[in-house]
């Protein structure tokens, strides 16, 4: 039935519902003993009534809205058309005719219409949602937020049929709320009682609807909520709701980024336009999980000019895709190029002259480079050496390396690599006027090699999952957490430094597995065996984020710290590297010499011996801490999560 339809066919049943009233309530007040007022008044009354009621009707809109979304608004709209009709009506026929219309007549005409307009709207929204005969739902929800988003979702819930879930309680923690009914469903009780309900109900499955909630505050209602069988749902932050339109369709599984609890970045806007505005930017790595996020975020601040360079054509093909959907109008070039190719990086500098670069592009999965040293040195060493060195000639203002913890003390080929080329930008940095800095981080959720994906895969396939040893820890940052805070350190750079983000709370290897397998609504050593294979080559019980000689200070940024300048002879290094260049030809020994050479802080531990006495003890020490820890003889100051050492 189409709009115009649906309108007078409503508007028919409503004059019926009208001129019936009038009737049987001249009818009942005959019936009470009342003389009859006459035919004139009563025919004369029912016109007014329905021409009036019509009217009114017409005049609030309730022909043409949707009632099978109706609630407090359309019924009050009804209340006001019918009382103001009645009324009106009532006045008027008593002026037109001799004799008034009986007071009893005009009450029950009110209630009549009124109980009868409401009653067939009411009737249609039941049809509509189909409560009348609607087969029960397998799945039970407890829903987290009895405020008006969990209102919400347990309504579209109930008028939703393809969705075979139905809300059973509420929790809140507001203590006023606690024995009601919201909706149909009791509000039970305050999120200490999770788990407790979540067994008397047999819940299926818990929402938190809370999108106005911190994302600290969300994580305290995960850590609880992961403890019980259901699975687990959530409605994303207010920031990514749009005012009105909370849905199921908005909806979507807990991720272990939730679990961390991370709070968005702030970043201060101000400085970083100052550096990036109207500048030719090029990222290497731009295909990867980190160059491509700082590509995204460039770009929000209009550089003149985004250089997407990488190696690999599919995923550069893919970022320079998404970059002319998302930013239709940033002047854009994507290259293909490798940057331990000297020759080809002297191409790229001279043609484009960048202003900004972020240097990403590295090998960076650690039990791969112990086979492949050769690959380390010349991608992330030369690499480095070969895009410092251009930035250098061609007068690029600023030059951000992304580094990482891996690099301080390393235990890897991977971490003595990328110390290797800290050194060389802090070298550089002494003699040129391109500002040279690094940055330098933990694990990154969700990049490309992580072991959280190595942990989905192996839960999709049914286990078992495999972890190295039950007391590896690590550090965690979100993809665009970590962008964020390079960008924002890039803006901070004098030249030289080593900035160190705040990687927040550590986090157990193991703990992170059982969390990913519970968050799959499976639970760990019953449905998804979890088993332990030994630390492997180059790996660490735990990482650290400064050298013994880095002491940090902080910066305008409460989540950034900086560090001191390392003081490295360039001339040396430089007879250093070329030494590095021959023994990539030489075999492995002789490349795990010189790096140890360059980088006296780098070896390879026993695992079971002294490494796994220190873990144990870095545990302990860690276990009670809110945020990164950073040596006491680092002078930190920390305020935030982002850190910078000093040499």
């Amino acid at each position: 039935m189409n709009g115009k339809h649906r309108t007078w066919l409503l508007m028919g049943l409503d004059g019926l519902f009208m001129l019936s009233s009038v009737g049987v309530s001249y009818l009942f007040y005959h019936w009470d003993g009342g003389p009859f007022p006459g035919w004139d008044q009563m025919l004369l009354y029912g016109v007014f009534t329905t021409a009036a009621g019509l009217i009114m009707m017409q005049t609030f809109h309730l022909y043409n809205r949707a009632w099978r979304y109706a609630s407090i608004g359309e019924l009050v709209s009804i209340i006001k058309a019918v009382v103001i009709s009645c009324v009106v009506s009532y006045i008027g026929v008593s002026l037109l005719v001799e004799g008034s219309v009986p007071f009893s007549v005009f009450v029950r005409t009110f209630e009549s219409i009124l109980l009868l307009t409401g009653g067939s709207r009411l009737a249609m929204r039941i049809l509509t949602d189909g409560y009348a005969g609607r087969k029960p739902k397998k799945r039970r929800a407890m829903i987290i937020g009895a405020g008006n988003c969990g209102v919400l979702i347990a309504k579209e819930m109930k008028k939703n049929e393809k969705l075979d879930m139905s809300p059973v309680c509420f929790i809140d923690d507001d203590p006023l709320k606690h024995g009601q009914q919201v909706n149909g469903c009791p509000v039970a009780g305050g999120r200490g009682r999770i788990i407790e309900l979540a067994q008397k109900y047999k819940i299926d499955d818990i929402i938190i609807a809370i999108p106005s909630a911190s994302r600290s505050q969300i994580a305290e209602i995960l850590e609880i909520s992961k403890h019980t069988n259901a699975k687990l749902r959530i409605i994303p932050p207010i920031e990514q709701v749009i005012e009105g339109q909370v849905s199921l369709q908005k909806m979507r599984d807990v991720d272990v980024e939730d679990l961390l609890g991370r709070e968005p970045v702030k970043l201060q806007l101000e400085g970083i336009a100052g550096y990036l505005e109207g500048k030719t930017v090029l990222v290497t790595g731009a295909g990867g999980s980190i160059g491509s996020e700082l590509c995204r975020q460039i770009a929000r601040f209009k550089p003149g000019k985004l250089i997407l360079l990488g190696r690999g054509e599919h995923s550069i093909y893919q970022i320079d895709r998404e970059m002319a959907e998302t930013f239709p109008n940033l002047p854009r070039e994507a290259v293909i190029a490798d940057v331990q190719n000297r020759e080809r990086m002297e191409q790229v500098f001279e043609r484009y002259r960048p202003q900004v670069v972020f240097h990403a592009a590295a090998y960076k999965h650690v039990p791969l480079m112990e086979k492949n040293p050769e690959e380390a040195v010349m991608n992330n060493v030369f690499g480095t050496k070969n895009v410092a060195e251009c930035a250098d000639k061609y007068g690029a203002e600023r030059f951000v390396l992304i580094s990482t913890d891996k690099a301080v003390n390393p235990t890897s080929i991977m971490g003595a690599t990328k110390r290797v080329a800290e050194m060389i930008i802090q070298s550089l940095d002494k003699h040129s006027k391109t500002i040279f800095t690094a940055v330098r981080f933990g694990n990154v959720l969700g990049s490309r090699g992580s072991v959280i994906s190595l942990f989905k895969e192996q839960i999709k396939s049914g286990g078992p999952v495999t972890v190295t040893h039950p007391e590896m820890i690590r550090y965690f940052m979100t993809i665009p957490e970590a962008s964020q805070l390079v960008i924002q350190a890039g803006a901070y750079a004098t030249g030289g430094e080593v900035f160190v983000l705040d990687m927040g709370k550590p986090v157990k290897i193991d703990n992170l597995a059982r969390d990913l397998i519970r968050l799959s609504g499976y639970e760990p050593g019953k449905d998804i065996e979890i088993t332990y294979i030994g630390i492997r080559p180059g790996e660490k019980l735990y990482e650290e984020l400064l050298t013994a000689e880095e002491g940090l200070t902080s910066t305008k940024h409460d989540r950034i710290f900086v560090g001191q300048p390392g003081d490295y002879d360039k001339t040396q290094l430089e007879l250093e590297l070329n030494k590095m260049a021959n023994a990539v030809n030489e075999g492995q020994a002789a490349i795990r010499r010189l790096l140890h050479h360059l980088v006296p802080t780098f070896r390879n531990p026993d695992v079971e011996g002294p490494e796994r006495a220190a873990g144990m003890e870095e545990m302990e020490r860690m276990e009670g801490m809110e945020s990164t820890k950073l040596p006491d003889s680092a002078g930190l100051k920390q305020s935030g999560p982002l850190a910078v050492g000093m040499k």
